[in-house]
């Protein structure tokens, strides 16, 4: 059983996050917990004063967050009858991260799918505030859906490697999941700053190759391109459905989401991004 958090704003790109979980984890028995979070502020007092004299403020403010909770998840119960899933509507009034936190530790979330909450151009989507602050402060894993991305049998899956990065198989489940259910090869691409091969190198190829045997899967390198413009090119040439990555240092996350100075590339995804933890 696998306990899925969707978070919602109830803006097309959250549904659309909401829809590819959905198909991704058909067959499966999953509990989807649909949180919305508001900021208590951002309620105007005019919006108080126009409730009826014997509503409390608290139901003041939730009543239409809830009703439309409700119509949410009777819609996806309506469309996913056949399949093992039961959904939990949360509401929470507090800060987007520290509200993502509770729920993760309450109710033992496996993985987080939400929206790239993002601008559009061009079918590339800029990862918006809310996405970045999850990925920085909640320790779990997370998929990123961008903004129209239709649901594909993901056939071929990116897993990148930084330079300052070891392979690892603690947090490494949610991607043997889908690689498993899907039979989906990967494509291992190691950033590199030079072409010298490091013992620790050598060693990190050996255990993929054993961890990943049944598994199809090719192993490539780029040297000294600049991470952003490096994985995006690759994903474009080798026409891959997903992007995985363990994202635990900061110095990683500054230069993937934001690039170098010099090269001033933000990052922007075409497929859904899956951030693993350890």
């Amino acid at each position: 059983m696998k306990n899925i958090l969707l978070p919602t704003d109830f803006s097309e790109n959250a549904k659309n996050a909401i829809d590819y979980a959905l198909k991704l984890f058909k067959n499966e028995l999953c509990t989807f917990y649909i949180l919305h979070v508001e900021k208590a502020s951002a309620y105007m007092t005019d919006d108080l004063m126009s409730a009826p004299s014997n509503a409390s403020i608290h139901h003041s403010v939730t009543h239409d967050t809830k009703e439309k909770l409700k119509l949410l998840i009777d819609k996806l119960k309506k469309g996913t009858n056949t399949q093992g899933y039961t959904f939990f509507a949360l509401t929470d009034y507090d800060m987007f991260t520290d509200a993502i936190k509770q729920v993760v530790k309450s109710k033992n979330i496996n993985l987080i799918v939400m929206g790239t909450n993002g601008a559009t151009g061009a079918k590339e989507v800029i990862f918006g505030s809310n996405t970045i602050k999850v990925i920085r402060n909640i320790n779990c894993p997370i998929l990123a859906i961008p903004d129209g991305y239709t649901f594909k049998t993901p056939e071929k899956i990116l897993y990148t490697i930084d330079y300052n990065d070891h392979f690892s198989k603690n947090g490494i489940e949610p991607l043997t999941d889908i690689l498993t259910k899907f039979k989906t090869s990967l494509k291992i691409l190691k950033i590199k700053e030079d072409d010298t091969l490091t013992v620790s190198e050598f060693d990190d190829k050996k255990n993929m190759k054993d961890f990943f045997k049944d598994t199809q899967h090719t192993f490539h390198s780029i040297t000294n391109v600049p991470t952003v413009l490096a994985i995006d090119c690759f994903m474009q040439i080798m026409n891959v459905d997903m992007n995985a990555m363990f994202i635990h240092k900061e110095t990683f996350l500054e230069r993937f989401f934001q690039g170098s100075n010099t090269s001033r590339i933000s990052y922007k995804t075409r497929v859904p991004l899956l951030i693993l933890r350890n």
